[in-house]
C-alpha cells in the first residue's frame, strides 16, 4: 500500500477552515513528510471535537491530522497515515507465553526446590518433580504479567488504537525467568486522555492482581531468625523493600521486617531509613519472613510495576509524566531522574542499566495526534495517584546479597 500524497491542498486547505483559522499554511510532499501545514487557532475552544471531526473527514483518504501548540498559536499538520501492518499470526503469542511460561515454571522451581528431587539420578519422573515445585510462582507471576497486558490491551481497543496481543519474553536462567512482555501500539492514540488511559490501565490492573497474589502468599509464609553468621563462600538474598512491601509485612506480622536484633544505638526512624536506602546494615541474628513463592510472585509483580512507572521516556510512567506536564516539562525533569538514579546505582548496581536504557530512550515519548486537549480533572487526579503509587512501591534497593 503506498502512501497517499496526491490529495489536492485546496481540497485539503478548504476543510481545514471549517474548524481552524489559517493564517500561514505550508504545502509539502516526500521530502518534508507531511502534505500540508497550517499555523493559526481552532476555531472552537473545544479541541478534542474540532480534532475528531477533521479525523473522520480524513480518514478515507488515509490522512492523519496532528494538533499542536505552536509558540503561541496552534500548528495543524496533514500527514498521510503508515500502513497498516499486519498483526502476526496469533500461534507466535501463543509460542513465547508457552516458552515463557517453562522459563518462569523453572525459576520458580529453583527458588521452591527443598529437596533434590532427582535422587541423584536423572529421570523424566524427576524432571517432573523438580518443575511441579515452581507451579505456585509460575501461575501467580504470570497472572500479574498477563493483567498488565492484558490492561493496556483491553483499554487500547477501547480507545480503538491498533494494539498487538502481548508477546511474553521468555528469560531461562533469571531470577524471575521472564524479561516481562509487551504489546505493540500500531498508531499514535488520538490525543492524552487515551495515552494515559492506555498508559496507566497496565500497571494498575497488574498491581490489583499483585496484591493480592502478595498477601495470599505472606499469609502462606513464616518468619524465622536470620542466620547470625554466615559461613565462608556462602551467601543468601533478602528482598527490597518498599513502603507498601513494609505495610503489607506489618499488617501480615505485626512487625516492620527485616527485624534486627537491635538498633544498636541508632534512632528507630534513624535506623529504618538507613536500611531502606542502603540495605544496610544486614539484619544477622535478626527475624525475617521467608516468603512462600507465591510472596514472591507478588514481591516481583511489585517490582515489575515500579519499573514500568519510572517517569521516562516509553515507560508507563514517561506516559503519565508527559500528559501531567508536556513533553518540555518532562525533558526538564528527566536529568534529576537520571541523577538519582546515578546515585542508587553506587548502593544497587543494576540501576546503572536502567540510567543506560533511559538515557537511550528517555527522551522519547509517545506523543499522540491531538497534543492540545487537556486532561480532565478526574485524570489528572488519576495520573497523580499514579505517581504516589510508583513512590509508595519503589525500592530503593531491590536486591540486598548478605555473606560471601
Amino acid at each position: 500500500m503506498a502512501l497517499n500524497w496526491n490529495v489536492e491542498p485546496i481540497q485539503l486547505t478548504q476543510l481545514v477552515e471549517q474548524v481552524f483559522v489559517i493564517e500561514d499554511m505550508t504545502y509539502g510532499g516526500h521530502q518534508q513528510g507531511f502534505l500540508a501545514r497550517y499555523h493559526g487557532m481552532l476555531r472552537s475552544s473545544d479541541s478534542e471535537k474540532s480534532h475528531s471531526w477533521l479525523s473522520e473527514q480524513l480518514k478515507p483518504q488515509s490522512l492523519l491530522v496532528i494538533l499542536r501548540p505552536y509558540e503561541d498559536k496552534q500548528e495543524l499538520v496533514i500527514v498521510p497515515s503508515l500502513p497498516a501492518k499486519q498483526d502476526p499470526k496469533i500461534w507466535l503469542n501463543v509460542l513465547l507465553f508457552a516458552l515463557t511460561f517453562q522459563s518462569v515454571l523453572f525459576a520458580g522451581a529453583l527458588f521452591s526446590a527443598e529437596v533434590d528431587p532427582f535422587l541423584g539420578k536423572l529421570t523424566l519422573q524427576g524432571i517432573f518433580n523438580f518443575l511441579w515445585q515452581g507451579w505456585p510462582f509460575a501461575v501467580s507471576f504470570l497472572a500479574i504479567l498477563a493483567a498488565h497486558e492484558f490492561g493496556h490491551y483491553f483499554v487500547g481497543r477501547l480507545h480503538k488504537v491498533n494494539v498487538s496481543l502481548p508477546f511474553f519474553i521468555p528469560f531461562p536462567l533469571s531470577m524471575i525467568g521472564t524479561m516481562g512482555a509487551f504489546i505493540n501500539m500500531k498508531e499514535p492514540p488520538k490525543n492524552r486522555k487515551h495515552l494515559l488511559d492506555i498508559g496507566i490501565a497496565g500497571p494498575l490492573s497488574g498491581l490489583v492482581v499483585t496484591i493480592v497474589v502478595l498477601f495470599i502468599g505472606l499469609s502462606l509464609s513464616s518468619v524465622e531468625p536470620i542466620p547470625s553468621t554466615i559461613p565462608e563462600g556462602m551467601t543468601f538474598q533478602i528482598e527490597g523493600n518498599s513502603l507498601f512491601y513494609l505495610l503489607a509485612k506489618y499488617l501480615t506480622f505485626g512487625k516492620l521486617l527485616p527485624e534486627p536484633v537491635s538498633f544498636m544505638g541508632t534512632p528507630a526512624f534513624l535506623y529504618w531509613l538507613r536500611y531502606f536506602f542502603t540495605g544496610q546494615p544486614a539484619p544477622l541474628g535478626g527475624l525475617d519472613v521467608i516468603i512462600h513463592p507465591v510472596a514472591w510472585a507478588g514481591w516481583a509483580g511489585l517490582l515489575v510495576t515500579m519499573l514500568n512507572l519510572i517517569p521516562a521516556g516509553q515507560l508507563d510512567g514517561g506516559h503519565v509524566l508527559y500528559v501531567l506536564f508536556g513533553a518540555k516539562k518532562a525533558r526538564k525533569i528527566l536529568p534529576f531522574i537520571m541523577l538519582a538514579l546515578v546515585a542508587l546505582g553506587f548502593i544497587w548496581s543494576g540501576w546503572w542499566l536502567w540510567v543506560g536504557m533511559i538515557f537511550l530512550f528517555g527522551s522519547r515519548y509517545a506523543e499522540p495526534l491531538d497534543q492540545i486537549t487537556p486532561l480532565d480533572a478526574r485524570r489528572k487526579a488519576l495520573a497523580a495517584l499514579t505517581l504516589v503509587i510508583f513512590l509508595l512501591i519503589f525500592m530503593p534497593v531491590p536486591f540486598v546479597i548478605v555473606g560471601g
